[in-house]
């Protein structure tokens, strides 16, 4: 059977029916047998879900022994009764799994604005508890309660040596619509057996956040419930990083974000009514930070995703969204090419337009994997960003989302 979450040491999940969903599961577990140094970064809208405002407390801890979620309802512009919906949630994972009610986090995803469902949720982790498995199965079950427009589950596993101790690295995500963190609903848990502290757990996080789940869009919607976490049980029973020039600390990075980026690619080839996925490169920026930017404005750009979804090398609208993101650069230098996995044609250099046979481009952009790569030549620096076509059929799916 193929790993998971599950195979991470003193890992255990379960994925329940509460009642919440009709047919589906709606309720996940993911628990520690050991507290584990812990992490999250979440929402940058100002409007957030009562989870939310729960989870960002109980992380300043440092410790998550268990994450709880439920698909449904986001718990979202829910008032008291839905503060106290949040409660109930921690006050009875709390006592189903025997543990301090600050090593949990809570999420939600569903539709905002409705009244949440404290009973059903409440049975269900009363239910689900006592389920808890290391088994494959369990970590899948958990991956599918998580859904919500979402066409399929999405996990990953990774295995490699620190410092000759094996480490395993088990994660699951959501996510479909409503996608455009920037820290859609967008929710994604890791666990590892590595032992880091959880400060520079909580700093290696957000580092590699804003190279993978910060630059993934769907529709240029930040959710009121995004949030990401992970925790580290330290099972694997390494030499606890402490430190970012600790030996084996950039394995860990480069591996969580090779996670990470696994995770935001599956959501972003799963996005709602898209056609195409489209990789955005940034290359040869004076720094990071603005090809992040640059590479952010071009995936977010309506008229770019829209082009795509038509076949149309209306190259224009790409570099039109570049002169948007508000960093300095200098168009006279650019280069730009659009293509697939087998070619790449130039259509402008040095800022100025190439020809290029536009028939021969618009059966290059039927493929479903396109790619768009502006060099500026100014730099070094380089970003990636996924993201999709804009369709019909996502405007007509997201018309009628509750009706």
């Amino acid at each position: 059977m193929i790993k998971n979450i599950t195979n991470v040491r003193g890992i255990k999940c379960w994925g329940a029916h509460s009642g919440v969903k009709s047919l589906r599961r709606d309720l996940a577990l993911i628990y520690s047998e050991v507290p584990a140094n812990g992490a999250a970064v979440f929402t940058q809208n100002k409007v957030v879900a009562e989870p939310i405002k729960v989870s960002r407390e109980n992380i300043k801890g440092g410790i998550v022994q268990a994450i709880v979620i439920n698909a449904g309802n986001a718990n979202a512009c829910t008032g008291q009764q839905g503060a106290d919906g949040a409660q109930a949630m921690l006050k009875t994972a709390a006592e189903a799994l025997g543990i301090d009610q600050k090593s949990i986090i809570i999420a939600s995803t569903g539709i905002i604005g409705e009244p949440f469902p404290t009973e059903d949720v409440v049975k269900g982790i009363i239910e689900s508890a006592p389920k808890l498995s290391s088994k494959s199965n369990a970590g899948s079950f958990a991956a599918n309660a998580i859904l919500t427009t979402d066409t399929f589950p999405k996990e990953g596993f990774l295995e490699f040596e620190l410092d000759g101790h094996e480490i395993n690295m088990g994660g699951i995500a959501k996510g479909s619509g409503m996608i455009h963190p920037n820290m859609a609903t967008m929710l994604a848990f890791i666990a590892t057996d590595v032992a880091i502290e959880s400060k520079l757990l909580q700093k290696t996080l957000k580092e590699v956040v804003d190279r993978t789940f910060n630059m993934i869009t769907v529709d240029g919607d930040t959710s009121t419930n995004d949030m990401v976490v992970v925790m580290a049980n330290g099972k694997a029973e390494n030499d606890i990083l402490k430190s970012e020039k600790d030996k084996g600390y950039d394995v860990f990075k480069a591996k969580l974000e090779e996670m990470m980026k696994h995770l935001c690619m599956l959501i972003v080839s799963d996005g709602e009514g898209s056609s195409k996925f489209l990789e955005y490169t940034v290359k040869n920026a004076t720094d990071e930070v603005t090809a992040r930017k640059i590479c952010r404005a071009v995936s977010s750009s309506t008229l770019v995703k829209t082009a795509m979804f038509g076949r149309d090398p209306n190259w224009g609208r790409i570099v039109c969204a570049a002169g948007n993101a508000d960093v300095p650069f200098n168009f006279e230098k650019a280069d730009l090419y659009l293509g697939d996995d087998k070619e790449m044609i130039q259509v402008l250099e040095k800022g100025k337009p190439l020809d290029y046979d536009r028939n021969y481009m618009k059966r290059v952009l039927r493929e479903s994997h396109i790619y768009i790569n502006l060099d500026l030549n100014e730099g070094k620096a380089e970003a990636t960003g996924w993201g999709t076509d804009l369709t019909t059929d996502y405007v007509l799916f997201n018309s009628v989302y509750t009706t």
